[in-house]
C-alpha cells in the first residue's frame, strides 16, 4: 500500500498574514532573532550549531520573517542568519535595524549620524547576503542628531534600491507622525515582554487598543494598522507542560521558540484580517 507523502505541519502560518507596506506578505508570527549571540547580546553564542538548527527549524515551522539588528553580538546574528538559511527559501523576509552603538556588552548608545547608517545599511547588505533589504529599522532615533537627516539617509538607500521598506523602533506616536510627514514608513516595533505592558501602551497611546489572551496579549492598532509588536509569551500564560520547566529562563533556550509552535495550538481569535498587526515572538 502506497504511503501518503509526509506532510510538515507550518504552526506559524496559523497566526494568519500581515503585509508589510501593504506589499510584503509574511505570517503574523515572525523570529526575533537578538538572542543568537552571547551574554549581554555580546560577542559568539556558547553553542553556534544550536543557533543555526533553530532557525533553520523556525523556517520549517513555518516562520517566514526573522527580524534581527546589527548590533546584536555586533554582527553575529546576521551572520549566523546567512549561515543557516543562505539561499533563503522563497518569502523568507529578513528584516533588520541599525542605529545604535555597541561599546560593550549590555550596552547601547544610539547613533543616528546619515554616513553611519549608511555604513551599517551597506554592511548589513554584504553579512546577510541579500542584495536589498525588505525591512531596514531605525532602530533608535538619536536625539543628538536631526530626525530630518536619519529618515533622509534611509529615503537615499530606499532610492538607491539596497532597502525596500523604511520601519522604527522604540518611537511614540509623536514620533510615529513626525516621520510620516517625510516618508511612508512601513512596521514600528514596540518591545513587549508580558500581558502587564498592556494597560501601560493602551494608556501611553490613545489610538490602540490591548487584549489579553492566554497567549500573550495582540495590540490593535487603529490609526496606524502597520505596527510591529514584540511579543514574548509571560512564562504564567504557559499552563502546565511537560516541557513548561525549559522556559524559565527562556531566553537562555533558544529551542523553546520551536517547543512552543510544535506543543501549543496557536489561536487566531484576537487577530482578525480587520486587526492588522504583526506579532513576533522575541529570543
Amino acid at each position: 500500500m502506497d504511503q501518503k507523502p509526509k506532510v510538515i505541519q507550518q504552526p506559524a502560518a496559523q497566526s494568519g498574514i500581515f503585509k508589510i507596506g501593504g506589499h510584503t506578505p509574511v505570517h503574523r508570527l515572525g523570529f526575533g532573532a537578538m538572542r543568537l549571540t552571547g551574554k549581554g547580546i555580546w560577542g559568539e553564542p556558547e553553542d553556534p550549531a544550536e543557533c543555526i538548527a533553530v532557525l533553520r527549524r523556525a523556517v520549517d515551522l513555518g516562520i517566514n520573517l526573522i527580524d534581527t539588528a546589527d548590533s546584536y553580538g555586533p554582527f553575529v546574528s546576521e551572520r549566523l542568519i546567512a549561515q543557516a538559511l543562505h539561499p533563503y527559501p522563497k518569502g523568507v523576509v529578513i528584516a533588520t535595524k541599525a542605529g545604535l552603538q555597541r561599546p560593550g556588552p549590555d550596552q547601547w548608545e544610539p547613533d543616528g549620524r546619515p554616513e553611519y547608517l549608511r555604513e551599517r545599511c551597506e554592511g548589513s547588505l554584504r553579512r546577510l547576503k541579500l542584495d536589498r533589504i525588505e525591512l531596514f529599522q531605525l532602530h533608535r532615533i538619536d536625539a543628538k542628531v536631526p530626525l530630518e537627516d536619519q529618515i533622509g539617509i534611509l529615503v537615499a538607500l530606499q532610492n538607491e534600491g539596497k532597502i525596500r521598506h523604511i520601519g522604527l523602533s522604540e518611537v511614540s506616536v509623536e514620533q510615529i507622525r513626525t516621520v510620516q510627514r517625510l516618508t511612508p514608513i512601513a512596521p514600528c516595533k514596540i518591545n513587549t515582554t508580558s500581558s502587564n505592558d498592556a494597560p501601560r501602551m493602551c494608556s501611553n497611546t490613545a489610538h490602540k487598543k490591548a487584549s489579553v489572551s492566554s497567549h500573550g496579549f495582540h495590540l490593535r492598532l487603529e490609526r496606524w494598522p502597520t505596527l510591529t509588536v514584540c511579543w514574548h509569551p509571560p512564562l504564567d500564560s504557559l499552563g502546565p507542560h511537560p516541557a513548561r520547566s525549559r522556559w524559565r529562563g527562556c531566553s537562555r533556550n533558544r529551542r523553546s521558540y520551536c517547543q512552543f509552535l510544535e506543543h501549543r495550538r496557536w489561536s487566531t481569535s484576537k487577530a482578525t484580517p480587520s486587526q492588522p498587526c504583526l506579532i513576533r515572538m522575541t529570543a
